[in-house]
C-alpha cells in the first residue's frame, strides 16, 4: 500500500473502486458549505468590530489576505474527510476456487503397427492421441496415467495432474516405442491395475483403446479384467477402426484389420464398465465424450473474498487538516475578532 498523504487516494479511478459500507455518509458532504453559512449567520451580529477608517482599494488580494482562508478551508476539508472515512471505503477482491475430489483416470493406448491404418484421419494411432488430448484437456483435478501396449505393456507416465507433462508423452508415442509385435491387451490392463490398486480417487478408471484382439502377453484379457473388477477399477474399452472391406464376384472378404469385438465387449462387462465402437473420428470423439459424462465428480465452487479498508488513509487526512486548523487558530492567518 503507498503511503497515507499521496495524492492519488483521492484520484477519480482510485475513489471509483470503492465499495462504499456505509454510502449514506457521502451524502452529507454538500452540507458541509452550509454549515459555515449557518454558523456566520448565527453569530453576525455577535462578531467584535473595530472600527477605523478604511479606503477600499481595488485590485489583486495579497498573500497575507489568501492565507486568512486556510483555517476555515482545513476544517472543512476534515470535517469531508472525516465524512469519507466513516462512509469505510473498501476494495473487495472476489476469487472462485473449483474443487473436487477427483478421479484416477488411465489411459491404455494400442501401439501396434496395426494402429497406423488409415481409415481414420490421419491414422488410428494418431486419431486417438488427439481425442485424447481433448479429453485430459476437459478433466478437472483428476489424476490421470498413460500405459502403451503392443506385443508388452509398458507405463508410459505414472497417475498424475501435470496434464503438460502428458501432452508430452502424447506427443512422442509412436509405434517404434515397443519393437515387440502383437497386442497385449491383458498385459496392459494388468499393469493399470497395479498403478491404481492403492490408490484413494474417488473412483478408478481404466479406458481401454485398441484395434485388435489379444494376440500377446502373459496374463489373459478376461483375468485382467476379473482382477480390475476385485480392485474397483472400470475398464471402459473402444474399438477403433473399420475393417476393410472388398467386393470381388458378390463375395465380401474382411481384412485382418478386424476388430474381435467380441474380445473388448467381454472385457468391458466383467471390468464394470463399457464397451465403445469408432469406426471414425467423429464417432472417437464422441465416445470420449461419453466416458467424460459418465465419470463426472461432485465439484463445489469456493468464493473467496479478499476485503481491504481505506478508511484509516482518510482518517489521517482528516487529522492532518485539523491540526492545521488548530495550529493556525491563533495566528495571524486568522481573525482575532472572531469567537
Amino acid at each position: 500500500m503507498e503511503k497515507w498523504f499521496s495524492l492519488k487516494w483521492f484520484g477519480y479511478d482510485v475513489l471509483k473502486s470503492y465499495e462504499w459500507v456505509y454510502p449514506y455518509f457521502l451524502y452529507l458532504l454538500p452540507f458541509v458549505p452550509l454549515l459555515f453559512w449557518i454558523r456566520n449567520a448565527l453569530h453576525r451580529k455577535h462578531k467584535q468590530r473595530l472600527v477605523i477608517t478604511y479606503n477600499p482599494v481595488r485590485g489583486t488580494a495579497d498573500l497575507l489576505t489568501l492565507l486568512r482562508f486556510v483555517q476555515p478551508i482545513a476544517v472543512g476539508l476534515g470535517i469531508c474527510l472525516i465524512l469519507v472515512a466513516l462512509a469505510r471505503p473498501q476494495i473487495i477482491s472476489e476469487r472462485t476456487d473449483r474443487f473436487s475430489e477427483g478421479i484416477d483416470i488411465m489411459l491404455l493406448l494400442d501401439i501396434s503397427d496395426s494402429m497406423m491404418e488409415k481409415d481414420l484421419n490421419p491414422n488410428r494411432l494418431e486419431a486417438a492421441k488427439k481425442v485424447a488430448r481433448q479429453f485430459i484437456k476437459g478433466r478437472l483435478q483428476d489424476r490421470i496415467g498413460l500405459i502403451i501396449f503392443a506385443g508388452e505393456a509398458v507405463s508410459l507416465c505414472p497417475l498424475t495432474t501435470d496434464y503438460e507433462l502428458l501432452y508430452g508423452f502424447l506427443n512422442e508415442i509412436n509405434p517404434s516405442m515397443i519393437p515387440t509385435a502383437g497386442t497385449a491387451i491383458g498385459s496392459a490392463i494388468a499393469v493399470a491395475v497395479n498403478r491404481m490398486r492403492e490408490t484413494d480417487g474417488e473412483s478408478k478408471v481404466a479406458i481401454l483403446i485398441s484395434d485388435g484382439d489379444n494376440t500377446s502377453g502373459n496374463l489373459g484379457p478376461t483375468t485382467s479384467a476379473q482382477l480390475a473388477n476385485a480392485f474397483g477399477v472400470k475398464v471402459y474399452t473402444i474399438s477403433v477402426g473399420r475393417p476393410k472391406v472388398v467386393s470381388k464376384t458378390d463375395t465380401i472378404s474382411i481384412s485382418s484389420a478386424l476388430v474381435d469385438e467380441g474380445e473388448l465387449k467381454n472385457i468391458a462387462g466383467l471390468g464394470n464398465g463399457k464397451y465403445f465402437r469408432a469406426s471414425d473420428n467423429n464417432a472417437l470423439e464422441s465416445v470420449f465424450k461419453q466416458i467424460d459424462q459418465l465419470e463426472k465428480v461432485k465439484s463445489r465452487d469456493v468464493l473467496s473474498r479478499d476485503v481491504s479498508d481505506f478508511y484509516r488513509i482518510y482518517l489521517y487526512w482528516a487529522v492532518f487538516f485539523l491540526l492545521i486548523a488548530i495550529g493556525t487558530k491563533s495566528t495571524f492567518m486568522a481573525n482575532i475578532l472572531e469567537d
